[in-house]
């Protein structure tokens, strides 16, 4: 797929997700088959460029292109300086964050508090695409601000007019949060009407609903993020069945121990002993939820406060799960309620 002068293996994005899309768990969904990864929104605020958490999630080493990089923040100065910051160190698109719900980011007018002023909306988006002349520039929104005032429309002009490369959607207004079905008609409508790439998120949880999304909105791509979460395998799904119409197996036991495994290495070396013991108890919830015994395991898993021991952990439960089926089985889960994280 050509997309914003990049050729990607594919039209299957991994949305923006604060927490969550990390450098690892990014180069963990483009091997398992994504073709794009957006980063986990970093602060406009210069005052934070220093900090731990900042130059975590500007850390692009290693990982694959194009990096996506995505900025939060309402005043356009400050977005401008903050577009140029990432891209000296590395970032080759930037995103702009309008579709995050967080009080914590609305309460500062930022994410997709943003929607309510649209002579704002506009002022940032010229500020940022003059900023960075030579990187594109796109835009991630939601259908509006809640359901009296759906302005998706509106802000696809403004963006258009404002030199956006592209536009992704998240099928909510800022007040549904993550409740209640996602409005693939209004990403439709603004597909319809667009004369950039439209990328349609939102509910996207096999490789069935992906093919129903880009059918019913006509999307040039969508953006999967809360199922990915345990579940980074699942953009090979998607790609294999939009691909032929068949379905892939149920990964086996022991690779998903594998990838697991992996992925907790990956975030001990990037996150440090203590944050990564940390941040991995999150990452092994979501591998394990849904399977058998997995709530005892969670709880105990918890409580673990090293490496050593949580790696020991996450072998004796898989290894329990190898002894009864070939195949992981999941019980359904309530993916609206099931996560703690909140994708931008």
């Amino acid at each position: 797929m050509e997309f914003v002068g990049f050729t990607l293996r594919n039209n299957l994005f991994v949305a923006p997700m604060a927490g969550v899309t990390d450098r690892p768990f990014r180069q963990l969904c483009k091997k398992m088959g994504a073709g794009l990864a957006v980063s986990e929104m970093v602060t406009s605020n210069s005052l934070l460029y220093g900090s731990a958490k900042t130059k975590r999630r500007a850390n692009h080493d290693g990982e694959v292109a194009p990096i996506s990089v995505q900025i939060a923040g309402s005043i356009p100065s400050m977005m401008a300086e903050a577009a140029r910051h990432n891209v000296d160190r590395g970032a080759q698109i930037i995103d702009i964050n309008m579709g995050c719900p967080a009080k914590k980011i609305c309460n500062v007018m930022a994410g997709s508090a943003l929607l309510k002023d649209e002579t704002l909306v506009g002022q940032i988006l010229s500020a940022v695409v003059s900023a960075v002349p030579d990187t594109p520039v796109t835009l991630k929104i939601r259908t509006g601000w809640d359901k009296t005032n759906r302005n998706a429309l509106t802000i696809l002009k403004i963006a258009e007019q404002s030199g956006i490369r592209a536009l992704a959607m998240h099928g909510r207004t800022r007040a549904c949060g993550y409740t209640g079905s996602a409005e693939y008609e209004t990403i439709a409508a603004v597909k319809a009407e667009a004369r950039i790439p439209i990328i349609a998120n939102g509910d996207i949880t096999s490789p069935e609903k992906a093919r129903f999304v880009l059918d019913a909105t006509g999307a040039d791509a969508i953006m999967i993020g809360r199922a990915a979460q345990g579940r980074p395998w699942l953009f090979r799904e998607i790609e294999h069945y939009l691909k032929t119409g068949t379905h892939l197996l149920p990964p086996r036991v022991n690779e998903i121990h594998a990838v697991l495994l992996a992925h907790l290495e990956d975030l001990y070396d990037f996150y440090g002993i203590e944050t990564g013991v940390r941040v991995a108890r999150k990452h092994i919830s979501w591998y394990t939820r849904g399977l058998i015994g997995s709530a005892a395991f969670r709880h105990r898993m918890n409580q673990l406060p090293d490496i050593a021991s949580q790696q020991q952990a996450v072998n004796d439960f898989f290894s329990g799960l190898a002894e009864h089926d070939e195949h992981l089985s999941y019980i359904p889960t309530d993916q609206n309620n099931d996560s703690e994280e909140l994708a931008a």
